[in-house]
């Protein structure tokens, strides 16, 4: 009963389609339709029938979903692989691969493409294009975070590295492909299986450097791979990790563990199971070579025999070994005929796995090729695309960069205007108060008869004029000469109006005044609106106070009255006051905007009294900051 259900437990892990293509069924290009054809395929194809097995493939042609043909290419790989029918393998390859592309599948199908096709390029001992393929897997499994994918990839890089004698290099990416198959749910024992690989590794390692220390690390990457193993009922990891420690025992010339962890691999592995042929051959195999060193040279002979009964099975190259094998224990037994015989089969096997070796060797060469002209046509297409991308690119960044250089002239021209407007606006002063102040002055110099007051009223009145035409071409005057202004302008404004005011301009001591800079005429507005509508009609004496402050690095300014407030003020010229706002608002945007600052202004009514309150708060400019 424990067998069958280690039999099961082999089926489901070792048949490709369930390691592979099931875990992708819920892409976009999978196959639900083609589902219940999974076991039946993996069945037989672990069996070995497979002529089989490819008649269920086939059926995936009748299903409409566009990712069937994609698994049916995918799977007949396969078969081909297993029949050694390589030309056909690649063709159907060529044509998953097309599909792929065709379909817009995403990465977690090409890892599977990519691991197949390495196989393929394994199988022809082409060990560049392994590399390149399983590159293309690991770059692929990355993209999706496939660890499964990526583990297997890299364990690939490290087989074919080992292959070619550079075990260092295999061993690195071993542990790559550790650390990947440690981080992937889809199989919790494949870290037993890469370390299985390992062991090996470092078991080849020894016999080529003698270093104890290799065979230390095989031993115990073997044991913890077999207890990974059992924990997760793993057979398959479990034999291949049992079949590092028999490796380990023999060249420790520890025969009789040797044999123990053989027989663990012949009693456990069961029966019919294609794929598992390789390690129950490796048992009766290893079995032998401890029995023959141990001078058991009839039972070493018996499990030679065995040994070659599966070597039969699975893949003509173990015969040589399975035949040298039973040449020597027939030899050390006094079987001499059939020691004979044996390295007669072992010869002309050897003389017959080099020819087709060389047959293979050539027919590559000339597929490689063909395909490296196909590849170089290829390139030269896919460079011809690149130029025309990179030509489409160009065209697309200078269009960008035109629209964008036009916006900005518009937004520079748009400013040049704006900048203008402003200058209007700040020599746009109240034309009352200048005809106001005209007729001030023509009636104080009637009444008064007082040529000296006169004339210093007149050089006030022109002072003020002159300031407010150069405010036009001066963007920022010091807090000393707005105070100047302000104060002859309320002295002009005091003389003209019949309603009486006071008013103080008031600095604080860590102000600076000769030092620091404000934009030029924007405080006269509001000045002007305190007087020409607040103070008007109010029967109350009128006080206006207008107060420079340094609050938190910034300069506020406060510009307080006790007239009548905002709802009257509204009320009579709303007009007027809506436009004066407007225009304190664009200088405050400009300056932000140029000064990269956060200067703002606020205007409410006084909460306990009558009147209304503006502040204004402005960056403290010095005068590296301000040029006019």
């Amino acid at each position: 009963m424990y067998l069958l259900q280690v039999y099961r437990k082999v089926i489901s892990i070792v048949i490709f389609f369930l390691t592979a293509a099931a875990s992708h069924a819920q892409s976009d290009c999978g196959c639900k339709e083609g589902e219940q054809l999974r076991a039946s395929i993996g069945m037989h194809f672990n069996a070995g029938r497979l002529d089989s097995a490819e008649f269920y493939i086939k059926r995936f042609l009748n299903f409409k979903e566009s990712g069937c043909a994609i698994n049916y290419n995918g799977a007949m790989a396969q078969i081909a692989l297993a029949k050694k029918e390589y030309g056909n393998a690649r063709i159907y390859l060529d044509t998953e691969n097309k599909l792929l592309a065709a379909n817009g599948c995403s990465k977690d199908m090409y890892v599977r493409h990519y691991s197949t096709l390495a196989k393929l390029y394994q199988e022809l001992n082409l060990f560049d294009s392994v590399i390149t393929t399983c590159l293309l897997g690991v770059e692929a499994a990355q993209t999706v975070n496939d660890y499964y994918g990526l583990s297997r990839a890299n364990a690939d890089i490290a087989s074919v590295f080992s292959q070619m004698g550079q075990h260092d290099k295999s061993i690195a990416y071993e542990y790559r492909a550790i650390d990947a198959a440690k981080k992937q749910t889809k199989a919790p024992s494949l870290v037993a299986t890469v370390q299985s690989r390992l062991s090996d590794d470092y078991l080849t390692s020894f016999e080529n450097s003698g270093k104890i220390i290799y065979a230390d690390s095989a031993v115990l990457l073997a044991k913890e791979a077999s207890d990974t193993a059992s924990k997760y009922h793993d057979l398959l990891a479990y034999l291949e990790a049992n079949n590092a420690l028999a490796r380990h025992a023999l060249l420790m010339h520890h025969y009789d563990a040797a044999i123990g962890y053989a027989d663990v691999i012949i009693n456990n592995s069961p029966r019919g199971v294609h794929l598992l042929d390789r390690l129950t051959y490796a048992g009766f195999s290893k079995k032998s070579e401890a029995l023959y060193q141990l001078k058991g040279f009839a039972a070493a002979e018996q499990f030679a025999d065995s040994a070659l009964i599966y070597a039969q099975a699975f893949n003509p190259q173990m015969m040589v070994s399975a035949y040298d094998k039973i040449y020597q224990a027939a030899k050390a037994n006094n079987n001499i005929a059939k020691s004979l015989a044996a390295h007669e089969k072992m010869t002309s096997l050897n003389d017959s796995l080099f020819t087709i070796q060389k047959n293979t060797a050539v027919a590559e060469l000339e597929k490689k090729y063909n395909q490296e002209k196909n590849e170089h046509t290829i390139q030269e297409l896919a460079q011809q695309r690149k130029i025309y991308f990179l030509l489409a690119l160009a065209g697309l960044l200078l269009l960008i960069g035109l629209i964008f250089f036009i916006r900005q002239q518009s937004l520079k021209n748009k400013q040049k205007i704006l900048e203008a407007e402003q200058r209007l606006n700040r020599a746009r002063m109240n034309p009352h108060f200048f005809f106001n102040a005209l007729s001030s002055l023509q009636s104080f110099a009637l009444q008064e008869n007082d040529g000296k007051s006169l004339a210093i009223n007149l050089s006030k009145f022109a002072h003020i004029m002159r300031e407010t035409l150069e405010s036009t071409y001066k963007d920022f005057i010091t807090i000393t000469q707005e105070r100047e202004f302000l104060h002859k302008y309320l002295e002009l404004q005091k003389m003209r109006l019949p309603q009486k005011f006071n008013y103080a301009i008031n600095t604080s001591a860590d102000i600076e005044a000769d030092d620091i800079f404000i934009p030029s005429m924007i405080l006269q507005p509001f000045v002007e609106n305190s007087i020409e509508h607040g103070f008007a009609g109010i029967t109350n004496e009128a006080y206006l106070r207008v107060d420079f402050e340094n609050c938190n690095h910034q300069l506020q300014i406060t510009i307080k009255d006790n007239g009548k407030g905002l709802p009257d003020i509204a009320k009579e010229n709303n007009e007027h006051i809506s436009r004066a706002t407007q225009i304190i608002k664009d200088r405050i945007y400009l300056l932000n905007r140029k000064l990269k600052t956060k200067a703002a202004f606020s205007v409410v009514n006084n909460s306990n009294e009558n009147g209304v309150t503006v502040v204004i708060k402005l960056p403290i400019l010095l005068k590296q900051h301000v040029s006019n």
